[in-house]
This record gives structure tokens, C-alpha cells and sequence, in this order.
């Protein structure tokens, strides 16, 4: 008889799923549901698979101390907590549980929506206190009023869905949803995040937490709001700043704010729980019986897929766990998903279809990993939702996105290459590109009519500009300033005294601040901050 496998669990996982892991005759389990760092080390050393939460730290260290392991599944969505890079080194195959609070996150929303019009919390508490001030506690009905959706994804289109059922007027903004996607969901399109502010009583976030989205909803889109508007934001702390919105709430500017997630948790500003105008929870979207189980249930089926050697449904980390035998396709996968990526974070048009072409001795190959690899990285910049290799697709549907392949074998200047052209519904056209020179080396060479030979790797800058004397060295000179150490500078120009442009590997984060003031930089026609 073969040993067991043994499965370290040091997330509270639900009972239903507690139940599974201990019943299946191939498993031993141990369970430690936030256990100290001692006594995690101490079990990771003969596990397999560690199941963990957010709670448990899966670094270096841990990775090191559990020399047999194979897995680690993360029973929730995020894997920020996992070092992803060394685990992926060791083989260890990272999985984890999305779309699984998806409801409980819509349903919270409108809980807050609907606690916010009808006083629900106050009124609660004076009848538990003795009193019965009914007068005191008139509200307002959902019905007939704006509300605006911001990020259209599976939350979000659930909290439309739900606003129709109150008989409200739902418009979103979500510039990466094709046009018929919001016609769907019943929404109306809104082309900006400030047009949709002006236009709305309530506006409410479903947005991951990212470069794009951090700090998104700034002051002047919250004062472009009609005076008295409501804000709800039950997605991820930091989508604005918190001392913004106390100013406001406090001049009544913003009538009211439904808040399950904080820029500072658990300790949250004691300025915005001071105000009678906040109607907060503790991070609790994902906190129903329901999603519980779901997440349970699904971090036990990938586990034993895992094992048994099927096709997880979930996983963060597939292409470099050695699964692919063509070394030159898992080079060309690699490079796709930071070709999509980048993409994500330039295109600034709502693609309705994409175009891969596979030149030279890649156009032989088998392209089914290479056009998923694409796809996950362009559309993991753009949804709020976990985009795995399985249900890219499914995502793409959802996007309006259609996807075509195309071979070209007498391409000779290199001895492969991948080219990828996404069309927007207005004539909108965006061209990404890249090489793989001895199966290994990955190389960024085409962005539209520029040609180049760029490592896509970390913290970088797209710089367009008119091709005059004098750019290079102001751009320089800005980021010596700043204290902006260059790592490699690759520039091009589309023809003398057109238009150039540079790319910029630097070796730390340009901030905001210095972002803006380089576009003002003589010359410079536009920038964007990449992370690759």
C-alpha cells in the first residue's frame, strides 16, 4: 500500500470541507488553523500540499522548509501571501478558489446601498436603546435613482443586475468591456470615470486594487458628483483616499458612505468611523455560509485533481511548472503573457478582436498555449475577476473579444517571432511583438511602428515623443533627479524627424507625481508606466 499524502491545512476552512479532506483514505491531514510560524515550519516539513488563507505567509523560508512539497493551494482568491516566483523554481504548482464570493460581494453591496437609504443600523439601535423617533429615520427609496458601476465584471454585473430589480437607472463605466457586454447587463456605457460621477446618485466600486486603480477615484471625481450623492465601496481599500472622502462627507458634498474594505485594516482611520454619515463593515464580502462552503469545496477538489494528476480548474502558475515539452512553445507562452500584459496596460481601447500571428519555425507548433498565455496576460490587467488558462475564454466571451489565428512560415528576419494586432470596434489598432532568440532569451521587438529588442521584465517606460535633439538627454536628466536609476534605454523612431519612441527599464517605480511632470517634458507626447 503507498504512503498517504500528507495535506497541512493552516487556513479555517468550512467544516463540509474538513469533513472531505479527512474521509479520502489517500490523504493524512493535519490542521492547524493559524498556527505560529514555529509550528508551521515544523509541519511544512513532511506535507505535500499546504492549504492555507491569508493568514499564513508562504515565503522563501516555508518553501524551503517543506522539501516534499507539490502544492499549495490558497482557499480564497488573492496569493499575494505566496512567493509565487520560487515556488514556480521548486515545481511546486501555486492553485486557488475564484469567483466564489461573487454573489456575497454583490449582495453586501446592496446591504450597505440599502442601509444607507433606510437608516437600517440607526434605527436598529434606538429601538434596542428604548426609543421610537420613526420621523428621525425617513429615508430614501432605491427606486428610480442613478446608480453607477464602476468595473462591469462578475461582482459588478451582479450589483447591476440586482439595481434593475430595484428599479434603478444603471449606467457603469469599464473601459475594457466591449459595447455590447453593458447592452448585456443592462447597463448604460459611460466613456469616463468623471462623466459617470456627474451623472449619478450613488457610485459603487468593483475594481481590483492595482497601478491603474489605486487612488482612482480621486477628489475631483468625487466633487464632480451632484451634492449630496452616495459612495459605496465594498471592493478594495485604497480605490481613494480616505481623507479625501472625510472632507466631503463632512461638508455634505457626499450624503453617505457604504464601506466594507479600508486603505489601513484592521486598524481603520478613527476619522472616518468618528462620522455619522459611514456605514462600514469588517471586510466581510466574502464572509457568507454559502461562499464558505463553495471555497471549501473547491480548494478540495483542485487539491485532488492535483494529485491525481487531472487538469486543476484554478491554477496561478501552469505555464513554467515544466508541463510544456516544446521548450521553444513554453519560451514563446512566457513571452505572450507579458506581450498581453502589456497590452492591458496601454492599449486604452476596448479590443473587440484579436489577431495572433506566429512567424518562422513557431508557425509549425502547436499555438493553443501561446494564444491562452496571451489572453491571460492582457485580460488579467483588465477584469476584476481571477483569469486562469481554463477560464480565459470564458472571460474573453464575456469581453466581446474574438480571437483569430494566423501562420506566416516564410517569415525569414528572425527564426521565429509573434506578432499580435488588436482591433478596436472604431478602428482603433494596437501591435505587440516579440521574440525568443536560442529558445530561451524572451525579447520585446514591435510596439505599433516601433521596432526594438527589449528585455520585458520589471518596471518600465513607454515614452512617445516628436524625433527632435535634446529628449534623450531631458528624460535622463529628469530620472537623475528624481533618483531614478535607468537600467537599459532601447529607443526607435518610425522615420527622421517623425516620431520616436523609447523604452525605459528602470530599477525602481516611477511615481505618480514624477509621471505627470515628465509628460510636461518638451517634446514628449505621451507616457505609460508599465510593469512587466
Amino acid at each position: 500500500m503507498s504512503a498517504k499524502i500528507k495535506i497541512l491545512i493552516t487556513g479555517a476552512l468550512h467544516e463540509s470541507a474538513l469533513k472531505q479532506f479527512h474521509a479520502n483514505p489517500k490523504f493524512d491531514v493535519e490542521y492547524h488553523p493559524d498556527c505560529n510560524r514555529e509550528t508551521l515550519l515544523k509541519f511544512a516539513k513532511d506535507a505535500q500540499a499546504l492549504v492555507t488563507r491569508s493568514e499564513t505567509d508562504v515565503d522563501k523560508d516555508v518553501v524551503d522548509a517543506g522539501e516534499n512539497l507539490k502544492v499549495v493551494a490558497r482557499a480564497a482568491v488573492g496569493v499575494g501571501n505566496i512567493d509565487i516566483p520560487y515556488a514556480t523554481e521548486k515545481g511546486i504548482l501555486v492553485i486557488n478558489c475564484p469567483g466564489k464570493n461573487t454573489n456575497s460581494a454583490a449582495e453586501l453591496t446592496m446591504g450597505l446601498l440599502l442601509g444607507m437609504f433606510r437608516n437600517i443600523p440607526q434605527a436598529h439601535a434606538t429601538v434596542m436603546n428604548g426609543g421610537w423617533d420613526r420621523h428621525r429615520f425617513t429615508g430614501r427609496e432605491l427606486r428610480g435613482k442613478r446608480i453607477g458601476i464602476v468595473g462591469l465584471g462578475n461582482v459588478g454585473h451582479r450589483v447591476a443586475k440586482f439595481a434593475r430589480g430595484f428599479d434603478m437607472d444603471v449606467l457603469s463605466y469599464d473601459p475594457y468591456i466591449a459595447p455590447q457586454i453593458f447592452e448585456q447587463h443592462g447597463a448604460k456605457r459611460v466613456g469616463s470615470l468623471k462623466e459617470l460621477a456627474t451623472k449619478v446618485d450613488v457610485l459603487t466600486f468593483h475594481v481590483p486594487l492595482n497601478k491603474e486603480t489605486k487612488g482612482m477615484a480621486t477628489r475631483e471625481i468625487l466633487e464632480a458628483m451632484p451634492k449630496g450623492g452616495w459612495v459605496i465601496n465594498a471592493a478594495r481599500g485604497g480605490i481613494f483616499k480616505e481623507d479625501d472622502i472625510i472632507s466631503l462627507l463632512k461638508s455634505g458634498h457626499i450624503a453617505g458612505l457604504g464601506v466594507d474594505t479600508f486603505e489601513v485594516e484592521p486598524k481603520v482611520n478613527p476619522a472616518l468611523l468618528a462620522l455619522s454619515n459611514v456605514w462600514c463593515t469588517p471586510h466581510i464580502g466574502a464572509s457568507t455560509e454559502e461562499a464558505q462552503i463553495a471555497i471549501g469545496e473547491t480548494v478540495y477538489d483542485q487539491v485532488v485533481k492535483a494529485f491525481e494528476g487531472g487538469v486543476v480548474d484554478y491554477p496561478v502558475n501552469l505555464p513554467q511548472v515544466g508541463v510544456i515539452q516544446d521548450q521553444r512553445v513554453k519560451r514563446y507562452a512566457v513571452l505572450a503573457e507579458k506581450l498581453g500584459s502589456l497590452a492591458g496596460q496601454i492599449g486604452g481601447f476596448n479590443p473587440s478582436h484579436i489577431e495572433m500571428s506566429y512567424r518562422g519555425d513557431i508557425a509549425g507548433s502547436d499555438h493553443s498555449l501561446i494564444r491562452l498565455s496571451f489572453l491571460k496576460g492582457y485580460i488579467s490587467r483588465v477584469v476584476n475577476d481571477y483569469v486562469s488558462f481554463v477560464n480565459v475564454e470564458k472571460h474573453a466571451t464575456k469581453l466581446g473579444l474574438s480571437v483569430s489565428d494566423r501562420s506566416d512560415p516564410q517569415f525569414d528576419s528572425y527564426r521565429s517571432a509573434l506578432k499580435v494586432t488588436l482591433a478596436g470596434p472604431e478602428g482603433q489598432t494596437l501591435q505587440v511583438g516579440g521574440l525568443v532568440f536560442d529558445d530561451q532569451i524572451t525579447r520585446l521587438s514591435l510596439i505599433n511602428d516601433y521596432y526594438f529588442e527589449a528585455e520585458p521584465s520589471g518596471h518600465m517606460l513607454l515614452v512617445e515623443n516628436e524625433d527632435k535633439p535634446g529628449v534623450i538627454g531631458d528624460l535622463g536628466h529628469f530620472l537623475g533627479l528624481k533618483g531614478v536609476n535607468i537600467a537599459t534605454f532601447e529607443l526607435s523612431r518610425n522615420r527622421r524627424g517623425g516620431k520616436a519612441m523609447a523604452v525605459i527599464r528602470t530599477d525602481q517605480e516611477v511615481s505618480n507625481i514624477d509621471h505627470q511632470e515628465m509628460g510636461r517634458i518638451r517634446n514628449i507626447l505621451k507616457i505609460h508606466r508599465v510593469f512587466l
